[in-house]
């Protein structure tokens, strides 16, 4: 008796999954998901926030955020 694994059928499969994203006359190289795009621009966006988070006093420092007048502070990060 010979015990087949299951590994290789499902990788093939998961191979044929990913290949049918691309269109059969476009290349790899010049085209991407649209899922890939949004979510490389949504990373970006929280890390630029996260950043000016967290470098808000050198920003204000030097001039390139407001100081906060009339801001609630019930808004601002602790």
């Amino acid at each position: 008796m010979q015990i087949r694994s299951k590994m290789l059928p499902r990788s093939f499969s998961l191979r044929r999954e990913i290949q049918g994203f691309i269109a059969p006359n476009e290349s790899r190289a010049e085209t991407s998901h649209p899922l890939l795009i949004f979510s490389a621009a949504a990373l970006f966006t929280l890390f630029a926030i996260v950043q000016i988070d967290f470098h808000t006093a050198q920003l204000q420092a030097i001039g390139l955020l407001g100081h906060g007048v009339g801001i609630d502070p019930i808004f601002l990060s602790p």
